[in-house]
């Protein structure tokens, strides 16, 4: 063989030289792939969790969401006396014009019934006024709501029944989220759901937002995105008035809601006392009694002629013989507290039942006016405080009190949990000396 053949079989040799794989190992690859999974669950939980963390804050950065407005009511107008609304209705040939400087004309009760005298009834004015005060209930009609507790029980066969309760609610407010409704607690409390029916037909689910237990009244909401579209854009508010006036006995008023223990049912009459308090804790409230005969099943508001609320109807009847006769809180008592619950502001609780400072308490014995002390409730914030029966609270917070209305008003001003600052007038010996005391209001107390 020559050289040259040698030497190709030499490189031939080495070209064809057999290359050995490297074996897998296989513990190593089961390792990388757990460590390789284990990575990937971690950044994935990361992930989730830097999600759930950053989404409300980026959606409330993209679409920021509206909050409810607070919700407040009008203080008291004094209301017009039965004089001034006689004068409004002078003949015009007996009107004097006003001059600039002339002092108000007052009519005398000889004048008064000279008026009275020259106008004339008979059988057609009557059906007028008739015609005219169903046609102003008609109106008031779209301030009111049917208001419906569903709850569910099962019966001895394991089926499911329903139960229907039903009372009357107002319309309050609108909060630019939600429409706000007055209603009864005690129908409503262990609901399962709440149904609303409109006065023209329309129905919507609703929700409990605040209950007051010492009143059985609570607030009911509805989402306005729930509502038809005309009354979302423009729902029927009713208007509240007063209920402090001194001529408010024989004020005509219209029971609108369930005075007679029925949805829609309707009552006529007047005021005929308005002097009676119910005394609870922290808070009187005045009870309106009225000639129209209802049921004790009745709920319902009272409408005086100017379109004004001017008391909720309640059983709370405080007038000894008259239990038929329609009875209602006077709303002026009820602002604050109504107030707070469309707010969601948790009632205050100091514990303590009280009365006014009569004037001849003052002058003839000395009492300071203020909020004076009956009672206290035991373990309340007053009780551990320190005040007294018969102590007069004369200040709150640095604002006078000179009677209980105000005293209630000035502590509705603060929520639960809040430290407020008393002045208290207490007899020692002979005399009244001045005392302070610092209390931590606690949450009023559910009693139902």
């Amino acid at each position: 063989m020559s050289d040259w053949e040698q030497n190709n079989n030499r490189q031939s040799d080495f070209l064809t030289e057999k290359i050995k794989v490297k074996p897998v190992n296989k513990r190593k690859l089961i390792r990388r792939t757990l460590i390789t999974a284990a990575m990937a669950v971690i950044f994935g939980l990361i992930a989730c969790v830097t999600f759930l963390v950053l989404e409300p804050v980026i959606s409330n950065w993209l679409y920021p969401e509206e909050e409810p407005q607070f919700v407040t009511f009008p203080e008291d107008q004094e209301e017009m006396s039965p004089e001034d609304m006689l004068a409004e209705n002078l003949p015009e040939e007996s009107a004097v014009p006003a001059q600039e400087g002339d002092e108000a004309v007052k009519l005398g009760e000889a004048q008064i019934q000279d008026i009275l005298s020259h106008i004339k009834l008979d059988l057609n004015d009557y059906k007028d006024i008739q015609a005219a005060l169903t046609a102003y209930a008609g109106n008031l009609k779209k301030y009111m709501v049917t208001v419906t507790a569903v709850t569910s029980n099962r019966d001895w066969f394991d089926d499911i029944q329903e139960s229907r309760n039903q009372c009357s609610g107002l319309i309050l407010e609108n909060n630019g989220i939600e429409l706000l409704i007055l209603t009864n607690y005690s129908t409503i409390k262990d609901a399962e759901r709440l149904s609303l029916v409109f006065y023209d037909g329309a129905q919507v689910e609703a929700q409990l937002k605040q209950h007051d237990s010492a009143t059985n009244l609570a607030v009911v909401s509805v989402d306005l995105s729930d509502l038809p579209f005309d009354m979302e854009e423009n729902p029927p508010i009713a208007t509240l008035g007063s209920s402090n006036s001194q001529s408010l006995p024989g004020t005509p008023v219209i029971a609108m809601g369930s005075p007679m223990g029925i949805s829609g049912s309707v009552g006529y009459g007047m005021v005929m006392a308005s002097g009676s308090q119910l005394s609870l804790t922290d808070r009187n409230y005045n009870i309106l009694l009225t000639d129209i005969v209802g049921s004790r099943n009745a709920s319902g508001v009272l409408f005086n002629l100017k379109g004004q609320v001017i008391g909720v109807i309640t059983d709370k009847n405080t007038y000894s013989g008259m239990d038929n006769m329609i009875c209602a809180y006077g709303i002026t008592e009820l602002k604050k507290i109504i107030e707070n619950m469309s707010n969601e502001i948790k009632k205050p609780y100091l514990g303590i039942i009280g009365v006014d400072v009569p004037a001849e308490a003052n002058r003839e014995q000395g009492v300071p006016y203020g909020a004076y002390v009956k009672e206290i409730e035991f373990d309340s914030p007053a009780m551990r405080a320190g005040i007294q029966r018969g102590d007069v609270i004369t200040a709150l917070n640095g604002r006078s009190i000179t009677t209980f209305y105000s005293y209630s008003n000035s502590l509705m001003q603060f929520e639960a949990g809040s430290t407020v600052e008393l002045k208290v007038m207490r007899r020692v010996r002979s005399e009244y000396k001045e005392m302070d005391f610092s209390v931590v209001l606690g949450e009023a107390k559910d009693v139902n």
